[in-house]
């Protein structure tokens, strides 16, 4: 039987703060004004936009390991070489070590960067979140993503991912779940150009960045939630899910803690 995973990545929890009233939590809000004229998605690679009234404490971290989930965050992120990768260092956010059968991780590449090929039969997806970089085929085809643009590498697809100046992606890799006369293309695409999804029961935008077809043995999620806004459904399920929160704030529930 084939398993389907689900990876997510999710942007804009509360997008505008609800600093001036209280709500679930009173600590201050990590949006302040410095924050603000920070890049778009620096929360997610910058240690030290901590809670303001934490982030001087030794040791203070709010990462948390359990059987069934982690919560990594910035101050925890531990950066080294990449096999085969050039001037580039990675933070592995995710991996089968934790038992999942998926790997995440940013890779940040210096200037003249180049990644190295996914393990055969792995596919590659990533997306960009500082910076360009310019994916390129074996047979020449060249494509720069920006901010915002993402890549899908079917498995065994020969290709190269470079910058000349800095930039940060985050990748995730799994090894390809293969299902007879369906084949999947190498996608280069952005999440302005995906269409708004009907969500039944929910009120938040939905953008799927992967075709739903059954060749595809995994897809990635854009979740934009207005203040106020939540995901109602209580997810009890056997699909994995490797989460990023792009920029914003909120509150999350895994296994029984907040």
């Amino acid at each position: 039987m084939r398993t389907i995973f689900l990876l997510l990545l999710i942007s804009g929890l509360f997008r505008y703060s609800l600093a001036q009233e209280e709500g679930f939590c009173s600590a201050p809000s990590v949006l302040s004004k410095e924050s603000k004229s920070k890049p778009l998605y620096s929360k997610i690679y910058d240690s030290t936009l901590s809670p303001l009234n934490l982030q001087n404490l030794p040791g203070f971290t709010r990462s948390v390991y359990k059987r069934d989930h982690a919560l990594i965050s910035p101050e925890s992120h531990v950066y080294g070489p990449l096999p085969d990768w050039i001037n580039t260092s990675g933070a592995f956010l995710i991996s089968p070590e934790m038992g999942s059968h998926f790997i995440m991780y940013l890779a940040k590449l210096k200037e003249n960067s180049r990644s190295g090929l996914p393990l055969h039969d792995v596919e590659r997806f990533i997306f960009v979140l500082h910076g360009a970089v310019t994916v390129t085929s074996a047979h020449g085809e060249s494509h720069i993503l920006k901010v915002d643009s993402y890549a899908y590498f079917p498995p065994n697809f020969e290709h190269s991912i470079e910058s000349d100046a800095p930039a940060i992606i985050v990748v995730f890799e799994r090894r390809y779940a293969h299902l007879s006369n369906h084949v999947t293309e190498p996608l280069v695409n952005s999440t302005d150009k995906q269409p708004l999804l009907e969500t039944p029961g929910e009120i938040f935008e939905l953008r799927k960045l992967l075709p739903m077809s059954l060749a595809y043995d995994f897809n990635i999620h854009i979740m934009d939630f207005q203040p106020g806004e939540f995901l109602n459904v209580k997810e009890v399920h056997y699909n994995q899910h490797g989460l990023l929160l792009l920029e914003g704030e909120g509150i999350y529930r895994l296994g029984d803690s907040w």
